[in-house]
């Protein structure tokens, strides 16, 4: 099997050469960039299986990458951020970032969080239903992707790990605490807000109307639970 290939965007040179000294000793293949621009260059050309995204970056900065990104592809993004105010995270994670980990950090961690991002998107036979059907919507594990009618619709790894757990306990209400240890593994270290920006993204992308949800519905003061709509 190739080696997954990372791309590592922050505009500190030093820290992206300690990154990616990191990240080959683990196994994988590095690109690099320093501005918001050669991120999106190196995006569109190198087609990497992940992306490291420094939000505070020159030329354009990491969240309109981040958003530009989203439009055109589904590969994950976990965003290196120097800003520990929950609001930024959760814009990053509205535009679309799967994870984040807050600056200082250890290289290892970083490390640890690319190994389970890229596990999630992996393909996991447990012996479970390999497609389960909720409404009209097809939730296919094997093929990571949901279809509607002919319609695939183009889901991040966390949205998808989210949907596939919310199906699998169809009509049973599951907190916030309880789908990040199910969908995200318990090893993740984000908070539980994070959970309501990815069901917010996820709605968008499969609910006829997100206002008013059909499938990912909110039980107030628990958390979230899956019905037919």
């Amino acid at each position: 099997m190739a080696a997954r290939k990372i791309l590592v965007v922050d505009d500190e040179v030093r820290l992206v050469d300690v990154l990616k000294a990191y990240l080959e000793r683990d196994g994988y293949r590095v690109v690099t960039a320093y501005d918001g621009k050669q991120a999106l260059l190196q995006a569109r050309r190198e087609k990497p299986d992940l992306i490291l995204l420094d939000l505070m970056l020159p030329e354009v900065d990491g969240l309109e990458v981040c958003r530009t990104l989203r439009k055109e592809s589904d590969v994950p993004i976990i965003m290196l951020t120097a800003r520990s105010e929950e609001t930024d995270k959760l814009i990053g994670l509205e535009l679309g970032a799967d994870d984040y980990v807050t600056k200082p950090f250890s290289p290892r961690e970083v490390v640890a969080r690319v190994r389970a991002v890229l596990r999630r998107t992996q393909t996991v036979n447990t012996g479970g239903p390999g497609i389960i059907a909720v409404g009209d919507l097809l939730i296919d594990r094997e093929r990571h992707e949901v279809r509607r009618q002919d319609d695939v619709i183009n889901l991040t790894p966390t949205e998808f790990d989210l949907l596939w757990t919310l199906a699998s306990n169809k009509g049973r209400v599951l907190s916030r605490l309880q789908l990040m240890e199910k969908a995200l593994g318990e090893s993740y270290e984000g908070y539980e807000r994070t959970i309501d920006a990815h069901i917010k993204n996820l709605r968008r992308k499969i609910e006829p109307d997100p206002a008013h949800p059909r499938y990912v519905q909110t039980v107030f003061g628990v958390g979230y639970k899956c019905e037919e709509g």
